[in-house]
């Protein structure tokens, strides 16, 4: 495991650029590793929480401006969402400005929500604070959660010692089924 932060330290450019990329779209699980690998010093954590959170800005206006310009030639590619579009509409005037916050953690919602409230008359300016705002909130609640969560992983990792590839084997296993479980959840059911 050592070998992997060392690496990870040596080539912090390419993990700030893949944070980043990933974060355009959500970037929930990119944040949480991320912040994981900051507590064992191979990425600094302010850094990781700052590029998180412009990216994930700059996602959400894009999809907002995306829609919001493109109405009647984005609406056909929507078809096979338009539930789900609906949904992020009724949750939108339900809960006004608040789904913009709760939406970031919510897989399946996290794009959708972006271009269903571009497809409404929203203010633009009032997205952009909204947006910038929220960004900040989800990229720093996530990165402290990782960030404790990676002094935990820490703890436990030097407690095992030389099964370091077992345990890291366990982390990326628990990744997955978490993974799985968002993405069932999200499914709709027939």
């Amino acid at each position: 495991m050592q070998e992997i932060l060392d690496t990870l330290a040596n080539n912090s450019t390419w993990a700030y650029a893949l944070l980043f990329v990933y974060s355009l779209g959500g970037g929930m699980v990119a944040i949480l590793a991320a912040a994981l690998l900051c507590a064992s010093g191979a990425l600094d954590i302010y850094l990781c929480v700052i590029i998180a959170s412009v990216a994930n800005f700059l996602g959400d206006e894009g999809l907002y401006y995306f829609a919001k310009f493109n109405r009647k030639q984005a609406l056909p590619y929507f078809a096979k969402h338009r539930r789900k579009l609906a949904l992020a509409q009724i949750l939108f005037r339900r809960y006004g400005a608040w789904i913009i916050l709760f939406k970031k953690y919510i897989y399946g919602l996290k794009t959708l929500v972006p271009i269903a409230i571009g497809f409404s008359k929203f203010n633009d300016i009032k997205f952009c604070v909204i947006n910038a705002i929220c960004a900040i909130i989800w990229a720093l609640s996530l990165g402290l959660i990782g960030f404790f969560a990676g002094d935990l992983v820490n703890i436990i990792s030097e407690k095992i010692g030389a099964n370091n590839s077992l345990f890291l084997l366990a982390l990326l296993a628990i990744l997955g089924l978490i993974w799985l479980y968002f993405s069932k959840a999200s499914k709709k059911k027939v």
